[in-house]
């Protein structure tokens, strides 16, 4: 017996559960994509201030990593509820996900957008020190927040192939 088919009798309970139960399937999946619209929108909004505070005052600058600081725990949480409930789903469809490319390229995306996140926030922290705009760290904020907005999107846009594609 192979691994995938060992985890998918250990969890044969669960996919019942998911498979039969409209209630538990669709709470699943509301939790994943209402916390990926909380979680992605706070972060793509605050990417496009990232993006507008390169001609800013050191004023304006330092209004944004304020800003910055305050929207880290909602996207955090966010975060945490898409892994809860990913997982759920994964563990509902086991031999279907493990093996798929796409679900592995949505994994490498996930965790490529998690390490983005945090050297933003390292970058974040370390502008605060200096906010002045010849600090060059802001030019890996800049790079940082475009990152985002393309890790966020191309994420998404695997993840609903992936859906299509089960």
């Amino acid at each position: 017996m192979s691994i995938v088919e060992t985890l998918a009798a250990a969890v044969k309970p669960w996919n019942e559960l998911y498979s039969h139960s409209k209630v538990v399937s669709a709470s699943v999946t509301y939790a994943h994509l209402g916390s990926l619209l909380v979680g992605g929108g706070f972060a793509i909004a605050s990417d496009r201030t990232a993006l507008r505070v390169r001609t800013a005052d050191i004023e304006e600058r330092r209004r944004v990593l304020r800003d910055f600081a305050g929207i880290h725990k909602p996207v955090v949480t966010a975060l945490a509820i898409i892994v809860v409930s990913g997982l759920a789903m994964m563990l509902a469809d086991v031999e279907t996900f493990l093996v798929s490319p796409v679900y592995w390229t949505k994994m490498a995306l996930f965790v490529l957008l998690l390490s983005n996140g945090y050297l933003v926030m390292r970058t974040e922290h370390s502008l605060t020190t200096n906010p002045s705009p010849a600090n060059p760290l802001w030019g890996r904020f800049t790079m940082g927040a475009i990152a985002s907005l393309i890790l966020w999107l191309t994420t998404t846009l695997i993840g609903v192939i992936l859906m299509s594609a089960s």
